[in-house]
C-alpha cells in the first residue's frame, strides 16, 4: 500500500471513529441531526443532496438456520482511488462497533458487506463511507 493511500485510509477509519463515538450518546437515529457535515441520512442529506441513492447503505437482514447475516450494498461506482466507497462499518443497538469491511477500489468492483451475528437482536447501524461524498448512516431491526 502506498503511503498516500495509507494515510487515507487513516483518516478515513478516524472519522468513522469520532462518528460512532458521537453516535453512541444519542438514543436513536431518528432523533439524531447530522453535527455539520459530518455524516448524513436519507432524510437528512445536506449539503450532497441527491446522493442517497448511490451513497446510502441498503441493509439486508436473513435469518436461516438459527444464524443471522447482515449484507450491506451501497449502490456505488468504482471509479478507482477517484471515487469510490472506502468502507462499511457495523453498529450495534447502543452504537457500538461490530464489524466493518476496508474495500480496494482497484478489486473491488462494488460496495457489498456480509456480517454473521450470533444471537444478537435488536437495531443495527451501517456507515458508509465515500472518499468524495462523506458519511452516510442507515438502520434496520435484526
Amino acid at each position: 500500500m502506498e503511503r498516500r493511500d495509507f494515510m487515507r485510509l487513516s483518516a478515513a477509519g478516524a472519522a468513522v471513529g469520532l462518528v460512532a463515538s458521537n453516535l453512541a450518546q444519542a438514543e436513536t437515529v431518528k432523533q439524531i441531526t447530522p453535527p455539520g457535515d459530518v455524516f448524513y441520512t436519507k432524510d437528512a442529506q445536506g449539503r450532497w443532496t441527491g446522493k442517497a441513492a448511490t451513497h446510502l447503505p441498503v441493509i439486508e437482514v436473513s435469518k436461516a438456520d438459527g444464524k443471522t447475516t447482515v449484507k450491506i450494498t451501497t449502490p456505488h461506482e468504482v471509479k478507482g482511488y477517484e471515487h469510490y466507497i472506502v468502507k462499511h462499518v457495523l453498529l450495534d443497538k447502543d452504537y457500538k462497533f461490530l464489524n466493518e469491511r476496508l474495500f480496494d477500489p482497484t478489486k473491488d468492483a462494488v460496495a457489498i458487506s456480509e456480517f454473521n451475528l450470533a444471537g444478537y437482536s435488536g437495531a443495527v447501524y451501517a456507515l458508509s463511507l465515500c472518499n468524495k461524498h462523506d458519511l452516510w448512516l442507515s438502520s434496520a431491526e435484526v
